[in-house]
């Protein structure tokens, strides 16, 4: 066999390695903007900057969902002055993002600023220790706020036999959904045969604090209020858990419960996991639904009044799904396994489930 002489191949590999072509430097550019921040009126607005950049064609967009408009969002020249337009800031919470601007590789951030309502103008009680973060007051005409609530729309009877079809608002030109005179009106309405609803989840979501609304209930039997809470990481129940702070059904009227779902317990209608009272007013006045929850409970309260306490008994998963972030639901059904054991009445038609507020407290 021929010797093969590998020190004559050696230099010409560390040739090949050493003369290989390395890849261009990516040209950074370079831009600069006046005032240094944006800090918009609580009831929102417009407000100008300038942008200056070391190469023509300025990008910018914003990824917050209350930022309106950004106007123009692109410029040709290498400078330019640029409107960003916001929606007024109805939370006591301080909002603040940025807008983006790009050159070729180069990003840079531009800081917004928003500050929220003095709970005071709302009369809003907070609870010792808490401080509000989120809230709806309603205070608005028309649909629900699509930047605070999205829609769950569907038939099929939800897992419980309902009767009810969810859609997105309206139906056919007529408000399912409807805020005016200060309230949420989540309704039941008969339209081409079958009771549409709207089942309201909020786009936040929150791990422990303190939840509340101020609720009117529906007349009629065969209706199926509820204020309650799925977590936002779901992936099966209920093992994942569920938190009802408010149901009630209309056969059953004014009596209104509060029930934790998760693995160990789950419709069991034990004292450990279940409350229910009566609310002599509950469909003729609002009372105020509400939990607080923490690392090691949740108490449920009816006017400020507990009705239910279930602890976190150090059982893992199984037992307290409840630290993970959840997000609430406002929802009217018709009929099902619960709402209609006893019949339904569509003689009540069209009925509504009244909502004044919802209010999210947590601790700083």
């Amino acid at each position: 066999m021929k010797p093969i002489r590998i020190l004559s191949v050696l230099p010409l590999i560390l040739l090949a390695i050493f003369c290989k072509p390395q890849p261009a430097e990516v040209p950074q550019n370079s831009i600069a903007f006046t005032p240094d921040s944006l800090i918009f009126e609580q009831q929102g607005g417009e407000l100008k900057f300038f942008a200056t950049s070391s190469a023509p064609g300025i990008s910018l967009y914003s990824n917050e969902d209350w930022v309106v408009s950004i106007e123009p969002p692109y410029c040709s020249a290498t400078e330019g002055t640029f409107t960003v337009k916001v929606k007024p800031n109805n939370t006591t919470s301080v909002r603040e993002g940025k807008v983006v601007m790009t050159v070729g590789q180069t990003r840079v951030y531009l800081p917004i600023r928003q500050p929220g309502l003095d709970p005071e103008e709302f009369g809003i009680d907070t609870p010792e220790g808490y401080t509000l973060v989120w809230h709806d007051e309603f205070d608005y005409e028309g649909l629900p706020d699509d930047a605070v609530w999205k829609y769950q729309t569907g038939d099929g009877g939800w897992g419980n036999h309902e009767l009810q079809d969810y859609v997105s608002g309206q139906y056919k030109g007529v408000n399912i959904a409807d805020v005016s005179d200060g309230t949420l009106k989540v309704w039941a309405k008969k339209i081409d045969g079958k009771v549409r609803s709207v089942r309201l989840n909020t786009r936040k979501s929150w791990t422990y604090g303190w939840i509340e609304a101020s609720i009117k209930l529906p007349v009629g039997k065969g209706t199926w209020p509820a204020f309650w809470m799925m977590p936002a990481q779901f992936t099966g129940w209920p093992k994942d858990g569920e938190i009802d702070i408010m149901e009630e059904v209309g056969y059953h009227a004014n009596y209104c419960s509060s029930t934790i779902h998760c693995n160990r317990y789950n419709n069991g209608g034990t004292s450990i996991e279940h409350a229910e009272k009566y609310i002599t007013t509950g469909q003729t006045a609002f009372h105020v639904y509400g939990m607080e929850w923490t690392a090691d409970y949740m108490t449920f309260y009816q006017d400020g009044k507990a009705i239910l306490t279930y602890r976190n008994n150090g059982g893992g998963h199984d037992s307290w799904p409840f630290y993970k972030p959840f997000y609430i639901i406002l929802n009217l059904a018709w009929g099902g396994d619960w709402g209609g054991a006893q019949g339904v009445d569509e003689s009540c038609l069209p009925t509504a489930m009244e909502v004044d507020w919802v209010r999210v407290f947590q601790k700083q």
